[in-house]
């Protein structure tokens, strides 16, 4: 491109710049004058560029893509993107790591992110899990706790392996999950080649008021495939983002990413009876108690055309549910619901909602107002409801509140009553059923290495006694790695045997 052909240089005004290089100065060594707007502009700008980074979940990437159904999911929602077989619905999709800050690297071991945002008829659906089906914690209460513990400590500015420990051995319930993490569904090998999971149970409400539990799951088509350690640390030093970059290539080269969407759906009533307590986090359904049905494909064929305004400033909330959806009596779930969109109104701004990439595909009627940076706005309609004057009104009839019935004393619990409720016994599963020899062996060799650097002996041992209640043989095997005398437990034989 020749110079004539080069657009004018503007003030963020619109009003043309003098120079692109020089500052307006009284002669060529004299002060600078603050008549010069235009540098005073870029000066402050740049001090500006900045949002704070997401605490958790803050290196990420993501694409644009589409949602597609494929099967008739009627019988058990209204919510009107499902409602057709082969509507097409835009999509927005972003993967990330839970712990590291912006500039870590994309293959350390974590858990990865998996939200997307659903751009329907009915406004913005999003969807936020993770790329495995359970979680860390049960109770809202202790998530800061745990992401305490798996960032910087307060004295040294340091990631600490004994934070880390020290709360997993205070927190069994989280044994299902290490158990993911440590093995090398931890590392892997792009976003494109691992399933992403809603994780927590939602409530699904047909046309005719019938309701229903159900569990998303997110199958690649690509397959999936994990970095060992020392693959995953490889890269670390290789590319830090190896993920982002995998990503953004696929889709420049029409290798668009593609996941098959599958639900578990449990009748409304089962859930009283359930041997697992269906709404809890840190377990899942086994697939031969609900075996999964395809409903839909995701497809994602669009690079983001800027990174910070359409991925940095994208909003995921849990609470967007549209008619046809719910929650149900996930505690974790019922407490992102208030953190998701509470984080965003801190981190971009009270009217986080009107970004071009958070804005629903739908016009919005609302009675909100005012605030910083707001750009749309209802004119002269009122400002309060009810009103006589044409305000909006709502549709009780069109949006059947998602509820359930309950009942007892307050109270502080970890479980309702249900058959198999312990910390132990799915852990165990996922050793002993899912994994294979050679993923034992990575299991057992990671944790051993996790645990070799700088975790106290005390807290080695009370991990140690959690990890011969979900199996003996790793609680042997780890024993062994460590250097520490394996004792099994009466409690560690009684449940590894369920």
């Amino acid at each position: 491109m020749t110079d004539q052909e080069n657009p004018i240089t503007t003030t963020d005004a619109g009003i043309p710049a003098a120079s692109d290089e020089y500052s307006l100065s009284v002669g060529a060594d004299g002060p600078l004058l603050l008549q010069d707007h235009y540098v005073i502009q870029k000066m402050a700008q740049f001090n500006r560029e900045r949002v704070p980074e997401r605490v958790v979940h803050a290196k990420g990437s993501g694409a644009f893509g589409y949602f597609e159904v494929t099967a008739n999911a009627t019988p058990w929602t209204k919510a009107a993107f499902l409602n057709t077989v082969g509507k097409r619905t835009p999509v927005l999709a972003r993967f990330s790591t839970v712990a590291g800050e912006q500039g870590s690297a994309d293959t350390a071991r974590d858990p990865r992110g998996f939200a997307l945002k659903f751009y329907t008829e009915e406004g913005n659906y999003d969807l936020v899990g993770n790329n495995t089906p359970i979680f860390f914690v049960r109770d809202p209460s202790k998530f800061s706790d745990f992401i305490h513990s798996q960032k910087r400590m307060p004295d040294t500015d340091m990631r600490s392996n004994n934070a880390q420990w020290d709360f997993w051995s205070l927190s069994p319930e989280s044994l299902h999950q290490v158990a993911f993490l440590m093995s090398d569904r931890g590392t892997p090998k792009t976003y494109r080649n691992m399933n992403g999971y809603g994780s927590h149970t939602f409530m699904w409400i047909n046309a005719q008021g019938e309701k229903f539990w159900v569990k998303y799951h997110f199958k690649t088509e690509q397959g999936i495939e994990n970095f060992t350690d020392a693959d995953a640390k490889t890269m670390m030093a290789e590319d830090p983002d190896y993920h982002r970059r995998d990503l953004r290539t696929a889709i420049e080269n029409k290798n668009f990413p593609t996941w098959r969407l599958e639900m578990q759906i449990m009748p409304f009533k089962d859930a009283a009876t359930y041997r697992y307590n269906p709404f809890d986090l840190t377990k899942v359904w086994p697939h031969s108690d609900y075996p999964p049905v395809t409903i839909g494909r995701l497809v994602l064929d669009r690079n983001p055309e800027n990174f910070f305004a359409e991925i940095e400033q994208a909003s995921f909330e849990p609470a967007n549910m549209v008619p046809g959806i719910g929650p149900s009596p996930d505690k974790m779930l019922l407490g992102r619901l208030f953190s998701y969109p509470d984080a965003h109104r801190y981190r971009i701004g009270t009217n986080y909602l009107q970004l071009p990439v958070n804005q629903p595909h739908v016009e919005v009627h609302s009675y909100n107002k005012d605030g910083a940076m707001r750009s749309q706005h209802s004119g002269n309609q009122p400002v309060y409801a009810p009103n006589s004057y044409g305000g909006p009104k709502a549709d009780p009839e069109h949006y059947t509140d998602p509820s359930w019935a309950t009942s007892g004393e307050l109270l502080r619990s970890a479980y309702t009553l249900h058959a198999e409720d312990n910390d132990f016994v799915q852990a165990g599963n996922f050793y002993r059923h899912t994994l294979s020899a050679i993923d034992k062996d990575h299991l057992v060799n990671t944790i051993v290495g996790h645990m070799s650097q700088g975790v106290d002996r005390f807290v080695q041992e009370r991990a140690l006694k959690n990890w011969y209640q979900v199996d003996s043989e790793l609680g042997t095997r780890l024993a062994s790695g460590l250097g520490l005398a394996p004792v099994l437990t009466a409690t560690g034989r009684e449940k590894q045997n369920q």
